[in-house]
């Protein structure tokens, strides 16, 4: 990780009880949290339905926190901009479903948001070589993306720690990110692999009190960059 960073924990709103949704969010937002991740599915790039664009706008008016929009879906160019509109500060792509990737993270820049650039846990980091100057940031799948709640895989830490090397030889700023699995057991070895922003689902929402979870998550996160330093 980058040198005078804290890594930050984004709650996924993805496994938050929607009939409280704005309830779950005020409670994480009492954790002192400055970001906020949305999971985007379309049935076609991965086999689930989640949301769309009113769920974004709706949570646009409750919320000043940081939207990151992570579209899990087969035609990112199409809906990235709508999603903007509803109020997403930051759309990321699968590098998997982008043909002209360059295009496509600079189309979404040129339309006012950050740019992210995501990987399947089967796809190679050098795959992104040539827009690492680019992305505003690399997310790291750790599970296989579709579904919440489920394990983390281990050898993705492999893929941060390749990125933070590359990052660090080239100077470069693009933030890491990693979402999948993530918790109390694993979050460490995240952030002392590279990770700027984990992505908490499940360990978060599914727990008794999502404000409770979130503070224990930062909590480990310090130690992780005292035990570093």
């Amino acid at each position: 990780m980058r040198e005078n960073t804290l890594a930050e924990i984004l709650p996924s709103i993805l496994s938050a009880d929607f009939a409280r949704l704005g309830e779950e969010i005020s409670s994480v937002e009492r954790a002192g949290i400055r970001m906020l991740h949305i999971d985007v599915m379309d049935g076609h790039f991965v086999p689930n339905l989640t949301l769309g664009p009113p769920v974004v706008k709706s949570v646009r008016r409750i919320t000043k926190l940081t939207l990151d929009v992570h579209l899990m879906i087969t035609d990112p160019d199409r809906y990235a901009p709508i999603f903007i509109e509803a109020g997403a500060d930051m759309v990321s792509v699968h590098q998997e479903a982008c043909t002209h990737l360059d295009r496509t993270l600079r189309m979404i820049q040129s339309e006012g948001a950050r740019a992210g650039v995501v990987l399947n846990p089967a796809t190679p980091v050098s795959t992104l070589d040539e827009v690492l100057e680019l992305a505003d940031y690399v997310l790291i799948m750790s599970v296989n993306p579709g579904f919440g709640g489920q394990a983390f895989l281990p050898h993705t830490l492999r893929k941060v720690r390749t990125l933070e090397e590359k990052r660090r030889r080239g100077k470069m700023n693009f933030s890491i990110e990693m979402d999948g699995g993530l918790g109390p057991d694993n979050v460490v070895e995240a952030v002392q692999a590279g990770c700027d922003w984990i992505v908490a689902g499940s360990s978060v929402f599914h727990s008794e009190n999502a404000e409770t979870a979130v503070k224990r998550l930062q909590q480990l996160v310090r130690q992780a960059v005292t035990a570093s330093a």
